[in-house]
């Protein structure tokens, strides 16, 4: 059982009417009178519904039934194709499954996928990715005295903030949570 002490911001995941959620953020709430509760937001992990709810402190919830997958990305057709990792079955995603990820989609690349209950409900990108910049409008030298940044698209379709010296044809390495540039890579 998870408790609301317990409740994490973006990671905690419970079973809330028979479904899985997601804690996406919380806080506690101390009236004058009476007990201490907690305002949830919390994002449904089937239909991706976002929901506010409020529950009394120290009330607990079950464990969603979830198991963590490594897929590869194979290919797209009408839907999106991965590959099992242990069982080399195939598995096809709509456009609502991968939604989260769809701009970090490589192929080759091994995804985290989300089972609830068997049934495959979420993909999520590898924490951090190493992608080509594909176009970025060249930077001017001597232009790096205070920092600097410049827009790049990366080959997946992405478009992250970079220093100015990285060049078209460079390879990035990106935080996939935040969007975001960490390095240079080769």
């Amino acid at each position: 059982m998870i408790s609301t002490s317990d409740f994490r911001k973006g990671s905690t995941k419970i079973l809330f009417n028979n479904e899985p959620w997601l804690i996406l953020d919380y806080h506690s709430v101390k009236p004058g009178k009476g007990g201490t509760y907690l305002k949830t937001k919390m994002k449904n992990l089937l239909t991706g519904r976002v929901l506010e709810e409020t529950f009394r402190s120290a009330e607990k919830f079950p464990e969603p039934d979830l198991e963590q997958k490594q897929m590869q990305y194979l290919y797209k057709d009408e839907h999106y194709q991965f590959m099992d990792q242990d069982s080399f079955e195939q598995v096809g995603f709509n456009e609502d499954q991968i939604e989260a990820v769809k701009r970090y989609l490589k192929d080759g690349i091994i995804y985290n996928v989300l089972n609830f209950e068997g049934s495959p409900i979420l993909v999520e990108p590898p924490m951090f990715m190493v992608l080509e910049v594909i176009e970025t409008v060249p930077g001017v030298k001597g232009d790096t005295a205070q920092g600097g940044s410049k827009p790049a698209k990366l080959e997946s379709g992405v478009t992250v903030s970079v220093p100015l010296f990285i060049n078209e044809g460079h390879k990035v390495k990106v935080d996939t949570r935040e969007d975001k540039y960490i390095e240079k890579v080769g």
